[in-house]
């Protein structure tokens, strides 16, 4: 009868809801922090969207770690596979031979991602991934979950727009789904290729923060938070003028200032661990009695001491995120497009909020913004207040617009 046309309609519908997964993708291992702020706040946004959530990871022994395995299923991106298959055979030959890494990639990446079924949703959650010139790695990504039949989405990314000129780009941002901009300057280049891009701010301004309980030793204490990253110095043009401008202003806090110093690492991967440039700042001006190098801790918890600091510097895009939405006045030292676009979207302009690490000349130059930072202080707390509470909904927003997938 029609009735019972209607209810084994009803079941398939039903099943194939429950079936469907959303895997997050892309993801490099929460040792850094900003990567697993992304994760925790995305699955927050996510909360109320009735499906699975399991992510693929570079490195799942670090996001066990932190905490990421409590939250959802957590998956090394890279399968298992025989050696004795033509498939290994051709991969090995050109890595060997060519050393082209792609093949034996895309065979482990192949196999990993095997259990993705057609409708499921693939969230690429890197963020700036199409920020550098090399992402050949993305786009073959791209086209595996593709090829699965899984619906892909550019999840609260930050592209650079010259690169967006290159057809290859072009052609792969085209086959997305859904794209979620976190700030204007992408939006509008994303836009003009990908009529399916809506405009948000980053997931992790809703990331929440774990109070920490201040050591007794520090608790009179007003504290700068400063972030350095060797990210920053590897894109200095001028040879040594970051730490240099790092040390000027550490050097004005101490002797011009009742400030304390609150040293704050938000990467710790061994090829690019911010704990190295800080520590060496903290071995120089740790007779000051001022200054303090916090140790390694999760996302969440280091946003709880970032949001207790009067004035942030900081180099890693999540670690100004951090002090922003905890309307902490910030200087961000950036170098890329996405520190200038979420500047401009939240106050109108980047000028004294972001300085380029490219730009530097004078020994003088963070602290001369520093100053200027000061100097506005209650302006930029107010303007903060003002707009965190919209602000944070723009990160829901993505939200809204994924569910619009299924």
């Amino acid at each position: 009868s029609i009735f019972l046309l209607l209810y084994i309609n009803m079941l398939y519908l039903l099943k194939g809801k429950i079936m469907n997964k959303i895997y997050m993708y892309a993801h490099g291992g929460s040792g850094n922090h900003g990567c697993e702020a992304i994760v925790r706040s995305t699955l927050k946004i996510l909360n109320d969207v009735n499906v699975k959530k399991e992510l693929f990871s570079t490195k799942p022994e670090e996001d066990q770690k932190y905490g990421i395995g409590n939250l959802c299923n957590v998956m090394s991106e890279k399968g298992t596979y025989s050696k004795k298959s033509i498939e290994f055979a051709k991969a090995y030959w050109a890595l060997k031979v060519k050393k082209d890494y792609m093949p034996m990639d895309k065979m482990e990446y192949r196999h990993a991602i095997s259990k993705v079924q057609k409708g499921d949703i693939a969230l690429s959650i890197g963020g700036d991934n199409y920020c550098y010139a090399d992402n050949k790695r993305y786009t073959m990504l791209h086209d595996l979950f593709l090829e699965r039949g899984a619906k892909t989405v550019l999840w609260g990314c930050s592209v650079e727009p010259e690169l967006i000129k290159r057809p290859e780009i072009v052609n792969d941002l085209k086959r997305y789904s859904l794209i979620t901009a976190r700030e204007t300057i992408s939006y509008n280049a994303l836009r003009s290729v990908n009529p399916n891009t809506v405009l948000v701010a980053d997931p992790a301004f809703v990331l929440d923060k774990k109070e920490i309980p201040i050591p007794k030793v520090m608790e009179s204490q007003e504290f700068v938070g400063i972030n350095l990253s060797p990210m920053i110095v590897d894109n200095e043009s001028n040879n040594g003028i970051t730490v240099k401008n790092y040390e000027m202003l550490i050097e004005h806090i101490l002797e011009k200032t009742d400030f304390s110093i609150m040293l704050v690492p938000h990467v710790v991967w061994e090829f690019s661990d911010d704990r190295i440039p800080l520590k060496n700042l903290y071995e120089k001006y740790k007779t000051s009695g001022r200054i303090v190098l916090l140790e390694d801790m999760s996302c969440e918890q280091l946003k709880g001491y970032i949001a207790k600091c009067r004035f942030f510097i900081g180099a890693r895009t999540h670690s100004t995120i951090a002090a922003y939405s905890s309307c902490v006045p910030t200087l961000v030292v950036g170098y890329s497009v996405k520190a200038i676009g979420i500047a401009r979207d939240l106050f109108g302009i980047e000028d004294n909020y972001v300085i380029s690490v490219q730009s530097l000349e004078k020994e003088e130059d963070v602290l001369n913004h520093f100053r200027w930072l000061c100097d506005h202080e209650k302006e930029i707390k107010t303007k903060l207040e003002i707009k965190m509470e919209t602000y944070k909904i723009k990160s829901y927003s993505a939200g809204d617009a994924l569910k619009k997938l299924w």
